[in-house]
């Protein structure tokens, strides 16, 4: 009797651990249950700006402790001349599917000097030809104004790149005039947002936009940006702060919600669960406040930065990333934009997806390859997002090793993405409602895949899914991937417009 008592016992053990999942790891998505709407995609930066930065003249005394950290939003894109060049920028920015970009420049690049408009330098060229991209390819574009760099608005003693304006007036009418030109004269529609400074004093550091011994505020530039954008009817949201990094949310530091249409912060260490809920604390009141907030831009310094570190173009960085956005999914997030398309690589870290610029020899390729690690990496991300897509309810999975979430397009189309952050294989079984006997096609890439020579990102495998039945499919350690209902091969551009 007591042996088969034992016996009794292992077979209830056994029966609970399968109603339970945890013999494999179970993900439930409701696929008609909509937890919030994206007020965007998932797209990297792509920078305008072709001049070096850095004035070091000695009347600015506030200057050279930034010379190393001023960032490296420039001398990414190749003269606007090599045509052959950027037709291939354009391929890859297709391929992978870009629909939320964050497009920088500076106030250099069109008022050098107050009331003195360029419109038709190198570097306006540059952003042309960005945008025409975007406008072809229905991208939303964050329009981000980096710094003004300009002397003749800067404080005195101010490196005129981390200076705040002196005159909000004139700086407001400068970006005014900006949008003028291109939403009104050259009639761009990708334009959604615009971003009036990058990582301003105010969340846990940040350095352009300073008087000098003490920081200014950014509220009254803000204000007086929406007033002339208000004057003008121009049709375009401003958006803000644009603090890093990560800052704990403290309403008491918010003052401008009047003059902003979206909040947006950056991220650059990384995303476990304390910092998801100190995101979803951003969401929570941007969605009180009916506006959407952004993650305008991602990364993780802790894989390395600085010079030419190749951290940020590692496959750990794409493990990280992901972590990030699914993690920011879950906390509500609008839309997410990474650090960055292109870029030199040898100013802060090698954040490229692409290669543009050779470091060793200090000028630019004639043909412009991936990095395959960054590239595919967060390419299995953005080819299969669509923006405006839904965030579908997807029940809690017990394994932290196992990160997911769901989105739903327009056109009805599911993608779920999976992280296995294990260092093994992993067993798991999907169920998604409403889906009706629907083939789904299966991504993935892990970094022994992407790193050979001639990796394809073609479908691994095909499912059937039936309503509510149970697909069982294995995830490798330390991998990303993608079951979506989007058929699309290696050699074709993304479909997810």
């Amino acid at each position: 009797m007591k042996k088969l008592r034992s016996i009794f016992l292992i077979a209830l053990m056994v029966a609970a651990i399968g109603c339970t999942g945890k013999d494999y790891t179970r993900i439930k998505i409701h696929s008609g249950q909509v937890r919030y709407t994206m007020a965007g995609g998932i797209g990297a930066s792509w920078h305008a700006i072709s001049q070096d930065s850095i004035d070091e003249s000695p009347e600015y005394k506030w200057a050279l402790r930034f010379k190393n950290s001023r960032g490296s939003a420039w001398g990414g894109n190749p003269p606007v001349t090599d045509t052959a060049a950027w037709a291939q920028i354009c391929s890859h920015a297709s391929w992978l599917g870009l629909s939320w970009i964050r497009v920088e420049l500076s106030a250099r690049m069109y008022e050098a000097e107050r009331n003195k408009f360029d419109w038709n330098n190198e570097e306006m060229a540059a952003l042309y030809k960005i945008l025409d991209w975007a406008e072809a390819n229905g991208a939303d574009v964050f329009l981000q104004q980096m710094w003004s760099n300009v002397k003749w608005n800067s404080f005195p003693g101010v490196q005129p790149l981390l200076s705040a304006p002196r005159s909000v007036e004139d700086f407001a009418d400068g970006i005014g005039s900006l949008l003028d030109q291109l939403l009104t004269v050259r009639k761009y529609t990708c334009i959604k947002w615009i971003c009036i400074t990058n990582e301003p004093p105010g969340g846990s550091w940040g350095s352009w936009w300073s008087m000098g011994e003490k920081d200014a505020t950014l509220t009254p530039a803000l204000q007086e940006v929406k007033k002339v954008i208000d004057r003008k009817n121009l049709k375009v949201s401003i958006s803000g702060p644009d603090w890093t990094d990560l800052p704990i949310f403290d309403s008491t530091k918010i003052d401008f919600d009047g003059y902003i249409d979206a909040y947006d912060i950056h991220s650059y260490q990384g995303m476990d669960s304390a910092k998801q809920e100190n995101l979803a604390r951003w969401a929570e009141w941007a969605a009180r406040h009916n506006k959407p907030l952004f993650l305008s831009e991602l990364g993780d310094m802790r894989i390395g930065w600085k010079d030419t570190n190749p951290g940020p173009k590692s496959f750990q960085a794409s493990l990280s990333n992901a972590e990030t956005i699914l993690r920011g999914m879950a906390a509500g997030a609008g839309a997410f934009n990474r650090w960055s398309f292109t870029n030199r690589g040898d100013l802060d870290g090698q954040w490229q997806l692409i290669r543009t610029w050779d470091t060793e020899n200090q000028k630019y390729y004639e043909k412009i390859e991936v990095e395959p690690a960054a590239f595919y990496g967060y390419g299995i991300i953005t080819r299969f997002c669509s923006k405006y897509s839904s965030v579908v309810h997807t029940e809690p999975v017990p394994d932290s090793s196992i990160l997911t979430q769901t989105l739903k397009n327009s056109k009805g189309e599911i993608t779920t993405y999976i992280l296995n952050k294990s260092d093994r294989e992993q067993k798991t079984g999907i169920t998604i409602t409403g889906t009706h006997n629907s083939k789904f096609f299966l991504y993935r890439v892990t970094e022994e895949e992407v790193t050979k020579p001639g990796f394809r990102m073609d479908p691994v495998t095909e499912y059937l899914l039936s309503d509510n039945k149970e697909t069982i499919i294995m995830l490798p350690p330390h991998s990303i991937s993608a079951l979506t209902n989007m058929h699309v091969m290696h050699d074709s551009q993304a479909l997810n417009r």
